[in-house]
């Protein structure tokens, strides 16, 4: 094996499904850390914590080459002060037990990766925003990321390289943001949403694990890295490439205003639609990284076809 092991806090959702999987074939061991317990699945097992408070968990940090947090509640959900609470608790509360955790160790994780989000960008629709040249935006999700990122680094751990892996829209067939939109499209819906000039920063699951794989192969990367594909694209253009690969003739637009009935429906917020994310990894391109979905008709068409092997499987088991 590549690895010996590999550690995820709160991994038990979409993307540490994604990760334990990939990483369950180069590393000999997977600990997912969880609230809830889960029987082992070959090489990938569970170990309970909180999140809150010090534990035997720790001792499984020792000899690790990566950390990996995934902490954090949902931020589709209505900006409520109690959500708003929860949602920065369960992202700073965590993040500094790691933290404290890592610096009583003698072999502490190699590399630290916190996933936060690309969403600390400005809203921008005139060019992109990367590492180095990037104006962080106002509002909400700003704070939260901004504090996330605060509490990641504030305290130093000297034998562990850190990176605060900012996320797109990650895109996969099981779970996440796109099984929602793919829903849409096949409602017909899955036209524009407000103007469809605002920009979506996306990135194929296989790339995400496959950037993080990397970034534990370049110790001179640290700090801040943007996790998207190369080529954003319009909110208008997304949707096309979708009902494209899919199928799909036709999608009625969402005005902005009707977006704003819907969301207070549904208990979302419309920043998480409206908002432009032109986002640039400018530190994954430069170091050499290549994305094996760099556009987003390829990426959509590698998900139509893994929807259609899946399908076929299905029915062959039934």
């Amino acid at each position: 094996m590549k690895y010996g092991k590999i550690v995820l806090a709160g991994g038990n959702g979409y993307l540490g499904n994604v990760l334990a999987k990939y990483f369950s074939q180069v590393a000999d061991e997977v600990i997912i850390l969880a609230r809830k317990p889960k029987a082992d699945n070959g090489n990938i097992k569970t170990l309970l914590w909180d999140g809150k408070t010090m534990g035997d968990w720790v001792n499984n940090l020792s000899g690790t080459n990566l950390l990996v947090n995934l902490c954090g509640k949902n931020v589709n959900c209505r900006y409520t002060e109690q959500n708003k609470k929860e949602i920065f608790d369960s992202r700073l509360i965590p993040t500094r037990l790691l933290g404290k955790a890592i610096n009583t160790l003698e072999n502490p994780p190699k590399l630290w990766i916190n996933i936060t989000s690309a969403t600390i960008y400005r809203h921008a629709e005139d060019h992109a925003q990367d590492e180095f040249m990037g104006e962080i935006g106002k509002g909400f999700s700003v704070e939260v990321c901004k504090a996330w990122e605060s509490s990641f680094f504030e305290n130093e751990t000297p034998k562990t390289r850190k990176i605060a892996l900012r996320m797109g829209i990650v895109m996969g067939l099981h779970d996440g943001a796109f099984p929602r939109l793919l829903n849409l499209v096949k409602l017909g819906m899955g036209g524009k949403q407000g103007n469809g000039g605002q920009y979506m920063s996306w990135i194929h699951e296989e790339d995400t694990a496959r950037s993080i794989d990397w970034l534990l192969n370049h110790p001179e990367i640290k700090g801040v890295v943007n996790c998207t594909a190369p080529n954003a694209v319009k909110n208008n253009v997304f949707m096309h490439s979708m009902r494209k690969a899919f199928g799909v003739g036709f999608g009625l637009p969402t005005p902005a205003w009707l977006l704003a009935i819907g969301a207070k429906i549904i208990g979302t917020e419309t920043e998480l639609i409206l908002k432009s994310r032109w986002v640039k990894p400018t530190v994954l391109l430069n170091s050499g990284f290549e994305f094996k979905y760099r556009e987003v008709g390829e990426a959509m068409e590698a998900l139509s076809a893994g929807r259609r092997e899946i399908s076929k499987k299905t029915k062959a088991e039934s």
